[in-house]
């Protein structure tokens, strides 16, 4: 719902454009016939655009202007006048006005122009929202099979306007997976406002949920949307919802019911039209048993289920995933790109990063470009814990893969070293000047025939537990050179 605020001393023509706004543009009208009553008007009700009239007594359009400034209250402003001093006009814009209009203009015109400041302002306030976000997110990389049937869930439910339950560890991409089912939502024009749950003092939850009247408690000087009606049109992303009080819970039950919020210290209904999405880390049946979430809320959210695999679970996209973070990272330091070795990048997928999933990656990644001297990213500048815990042999072993998809994960991982390994050792064949230091080699390596000087053949066996019978692994041979092929044991 649209609210335009006309602000004219002469009420006939106060009146004339309410009545057309509303009935030519669709909007809802409010009408103050001073300045002063303008600016009651906009610290008690929820405005998204003013009309204001520069000729009037005592307080002028241009001490309203002035004033919604010292107040912080900044709906666009579309001011008018019926003198023809366009000059006076272009004063107004100066001072913060969106644009200006003839009282002769049909109403058309009007409409048109309200509905440019209305855009201008959510392009605007969409555009300071991308910037706050810009290098704080990895990008949803779907190249794993677990990543390509998580995609495939999101483009099943993502028009539909029901509720959305999205599960998954702290950190493997909650918000992302919320932000792609509203960008490819039914109104990916719409807002988008998150509010992280487990983050709100007790007593702020329901003001941040529903919003509040004019002196609804000490301190409320000014009304205030709360969360639904901020994405109404959109969509409202609840993260954290397990941590949500139990009072709380009842109302925002209510609200999804009925579509429908009442501000605290208020006593009307207003209507909100969000589509509610929702995340947690914790098992809420648990929490259901005891006694900490309210089941029939959770049934209510619990419309269509997306869960958010691990990242060790979907290493085959830690390599697109840290070049996605090297380019983002180092652009936001205003560096040169860097890049990684293939040691180091080995090293990262050998890690579990069970702790934080792609924020601990992330975190790691912009350790490991503060650290590099050079373009080159090496296994040194790795984090310590990251490189410890990934060395063979080092820390307590994590448990094998069972199911067939954590299998598959870890064969592609295999095939990705393997590959790896390949690449340098046909670097170190071909470009002298950029060979790796040579490992010390023992006499019964020298009397080995694959370990020859001038040979750049590789045979990698890792083992990898085989999905067809219990305890038994499958080696993945890279085959010789032609000529060894006669060394095959």
């Amino acid at each position: 719902m649209t609210v335009v605020l006309v602000v004219d001393d002469v009420s006939a023509m106060a009146d004339q454009y309410a009545y057309d706004l509303k009935r030519v543009g669709g909007y809802e009208t409010l009408i103050a016939a001073s300045g002063r009553e303008a600016l009651d008007l906009l610290e008690r009700e929820a405005v998204d655009c003013v009309l204001l009239d520069l000729e009037m007594p005592g307080m002028d359009g241009f001490e309203v202007l002035r004033g919604m400034a010292r107040r912080d209250a900044r709906p666009p402003v579309i001011v008018y006048t019926g003198t023809g001093n366009y000059d006076r006009c272009v004063q107004a814009i100066r001072l913060g006005a969106h644009g200006f209009i003839d009282k002769a203009e049909p109403m058309e015109r009007v409409v048109r122009e309200v509905h440019s400041a209305l855009e201008r302002a959510r392009l605007t306030g969409q555009v300071a929202a991308l910037e706050r976000r810009l290098g704080t997110e990895a990008a949803l990389v779907a190249a794993s099979a677990p990543m390509r049937q998580l995609a495939d869930a999101i483009a099943r439910v993502a028009k539909i306007p029901s509720p959305v339950l999205i599960t998954g560890e702290s950190g493997s991409g909650k918000e992302l997976v919320a932000r792609e089912l509203h960008r490819l939502g039914a109104n990916p024009a719409g807002p988008f406002v998150a509010l992280n749950a487990g983050a709100l003092p007790e007593n702020l939850v329901e003001d941040e949920l529903f919003g509040h009247e004019r002196g609804a408690f000490t301190g409320a000087n000014a009304l205030r949307k709360g969360a639904f009606e901020a994405a109404s049109g959109g969509t409202l992303f609840l993260d954290e919802i397990g941590e949500l009080p139990l009072a709380a819970q009842a109302k925002l039950l209510r609200v999804i019911e009925q579509r429908q919020v009442t501000r605290l210290g208020g006593n009307r209904t207003i209507a909100v039209d969000a589509r509610v999405v929702a995340a947690t880390n914790r098992d809420l049946d648990a929490e259901i048993a005891a006694g900490k979430f309210r089941q029939d809320l959770y049934y209510r959210l619990d419309v269509h289920l997306v869960s958010v695999p691990p990242l060790r679970e979907r290493r085959s996209d830690i390599p697109a995933l840290v070049d996605h973070l090297l380019g983002s990272t180092c652009a936001r330091f205003g560096m040169r790109p860097k890049r990684l070795d293939p040691a180091a990048l080995e090293c990262l997928m050998a890690y579990e990063w069970r702790r934080n999933n792609v924020r601990e990656l992330r975190n790691a990644v912009e350790r490991m470009i503060i650290a590099a001297d050079g373009d080159m990213i090496r296994l040194d500048d790795v984090p310590a814990d990251v490189r410890d815990a990934a060395a063979p042999g080092e820390g307590p072993p994590g448990p094998a893969p069972t199911s067939f998809q954590a299998l598959k994960a870890e064969a592609e991982r295999q095939i990705i070293v393997a590959a790896l390994g390949a690449e340098r050792l046909a670097c170190h064949a071909h470009c002298p000047r950029a060979r790796p230091r040579r490992p010390r080699e023992s006499p019964e390596n020298h009397a080995s025939p694959r370990h020859q000087p001038g040979r750049a053949s590789l045979v990698l066996t890792p083992l990898i537990p085989s999905p067809f019978g219990r305890g038994e692994t499958q080696p993945i041979r890279r085959s010789p050179s032609p000529e060894g092929r006669g060394d095959r044991g």
